[in-house]
């Protein structure tokens, strides 16, 4: 028998333009953007999802393979620190920072001929297409954008004007990108624990002194660090949070070196470092007793980003494996249309389009709180944990499954697959563990007071309930696991769980009746059966998915 048209042994989507591919990005981009923003980035969004799938995803690759090196002195034996990169690391760096600006179109006007600040989907829809690509840049993008906003939100006024031109700005050799420092040996998520220690200085300044055990992009030109000021209180009251520039005020290197690089398991193109503190000079930011929470404003941001670096990574895997499957013959027909593969496929579909929902969400929320929209903050302070904890957690198990669908090809390193495994494991890691992100659910549940805000919530977004009749009891059951896990925290992971589940099948039910597509729904309806409901797991029936579902998800 023939091979059908367009068949190959080895199907290769290189080339492939990732927005096009993407068969709901664009109408649901339509509900989250104004229609004039989103007329002048389509331009953009094509051109992003053309370099995704092409020149971006090699120059990604080659980067990859060849990671960042420290060297810590010149060649005439100077004690002249850096770190080399891969010339490929610095083509994505000028892509995301100059070309399309991605770390400050939220923050100044004028980027991509926008005449203001975008709004967080704007940056959020480009860097999720950008992520399909490269994942390690989007950490140095995110702290840069994060930094910003921490900064500007907590900084004084000259702190402020010294420091905030160089991380939103779009020319790379103006630039100073973001980092956060954070993590010590004996403190990681427990930052009352914090050991390294800031003394006070006649000229205001702070010296810090001590080590950070796992920094990213150590070499940035601003980080956020936090100390224990000298003779502060005990526990969290005593920790503040403090700026580190990488150059003093006068110009001159700032005293502290980075003892050495990491050898990560994914993120590899993108440089994780030790750093020891010798008497830093660093200015302290905000209320000395705040410190914790001043950087939580900055862990918050980065989580929703991760959040959607999670659902980028899904998406790239799902367009992978719709790929392999329609093109790979075996047994004389294409993989898709064998029953068992569709069924497959369409359960990595599922957790990718809840991400992406729950993306969009979270960043219209924070765009409402950052208006100052009365409970915006309580709803963005829980959606962005829900959103961290499952979605980095379903990358794992979606990335690692579209590789199987590519055989044994999706295990060679010259395959887009196991850069996409190794990188989804991270999401579930950083700026806090699996653990760590449902507590802080329950944290914002119980003392933001997000619960009746997330129900009110879901309320708006299921209209009088009848599209999905099953969401609103379901909910006020996992309403109350949430606070009965408040007393048993053991219960955290199944009550954020199921919380995540009931509003990201909300979210698409609004979706759906906003966009009169009946697909969308039914596949609200899948979130439901099939990560919220009871069902017997030896049944020996399915209830049967909708042609029309499958033809519209299994496009891609």
């Amino acid at each position: 028998m023939p091979a059908p048209t367009g068949a190959e042994a080895v199907p290769d989507s290189q080339g492939l333009n990732l927005y096009r591919a993407d068969p709901w990005l664009a109408p649901l981009l339509g509900l989250y953007l104004p229609p004039e923003l989103l007329a002048h980035l389509a331009p953009h969004l094509d051109r992003m999802g053309a370099l995704a799938g092409g020149r971006l995803d090699a120059l990604a690759g080659e980067a990859d393979r060849n990671p960042p090196e420290l060297l810590h002195r010149s060649r005439r034996g100077e004690d002249a620190q850096r770190i080399d990169y891969h010339p490929a690391y610095r083509a994505l760096e000028q892509v995301a920072f100059a070309e399309f600006g991605l770390a400050a179109m939220s923050h100044r006007p004028g980027v991509l001929g926008w005449p203001a600040p975008m709004p967080p989907a704007a940056k959020y829809a480009l860097s999720y297409l950008f992520v399909q690509a490269e994942f390690g840049l989007c950490c140095p993008l995110s702290m840069t954008d994060a930094l910003a906003r921490t900064l500007r939100r907590f900084g004084d006024p000259e702190l402020v004007a010294r420091y905030l031109p160089g991380l939103i700005s779009t020319d790379l050799d103006a630039l100073r990108q973001g980092a956060m420092f954070m993590t010590e040996q004996g403190a990681g998520s427990d930052i009352a624990a914090t050991a390294v220690m800031a003394e006070p200085r006649p000229d205001g300044s702070w010296a810090l002194t001590g080590d950070k055990w796992f920094c990213s992009n150590p070499d940035a030109g601003v980080a956020l660090v936090l100390a224990r000021r000298q003779g502060g209180a005990a526990g969290l009251r005593g920790v503040s949070l403090f700026l580190l520039p990488r150059e003093r005020p006068d110009g001159s290197p700032n005293a502290y070196r980075i003892v050495r690089l990491k050898d990560k398991l994914g993120t590899r193109s993108m440089a994780s470092g030790e750093i020891r503190l010798e008497g830093a000079t660093a200015f302290l930011v905000g209320e000395p007793e705040a410190g914790f929470k001043q950087m939580a404003d900055m862990v918050n941001a980065s989580r929703l980003s991760n959040g959607m670096r999670a659902a980028g990574l899904m998406r790239r895997a799902v367009t992978e494996a719709m790929f392999v499957a329609r093109h790979r013959i075996a047994f004389g027909r294409p993989l898709i249309e064998m029953p068992l593969m569709r069924r497959q496929l369409l359960k990595l579909v599922l957790p990718m389009e809840q991400a992406r929902s729950m993306v969009f969400q979270a960043a219209e929320a924070m765009r409402r709180s950052d208006a100052g929209e009365d409970g915006a903050y309580a709803l963005l302070r829980i959606l962005t944990p829900l959103l961290k904890f499952r979605a980095c957690r379903d990358a794992r198990r979606v990335t690692g499954d579209a590789m199987e669908v590519r055989g044994g090809c999706g295990y060679i390193e010259e395959w887009a697959d196991p850069r996409l495994v190794r990188d989804a494991h991270l999401g579930s890691i950083w700026e806090g563990t699996s653990n760590i992100v449902a507590l802080d659910v329950l944290r914002a549940a119980q003392r933001e007071g997000s619960l009746p805000v997330l129900r009110a919530h879901l309320h708006g977004l299921l209209g009088n309930g009848a599209a999905l009749p099953e969401a609103l009891p379901a909910f006020d059951r996992a309403a109350a696991l949430a606070e009965r896990a408040h007393e048993n925290p053991a219960l955290a992971r199944q009550a954020a769980s199921a919380l995540y589940h009931l509003t990201s099948a909300a979210a698409m039910v609004w979706e759906a009746g906003r966009l009169g597509c009946a697909e969308r729904l039914a596949l609200a309806r899948l979130v439901l059966v099939h990560r919220v409901l009871p069902r017997d797991p030896l049944a020996d029936t399915d209830e049967a998915v909708p042609a029309a579902l499958l033809a519209k998800a299994l496009a891609a």
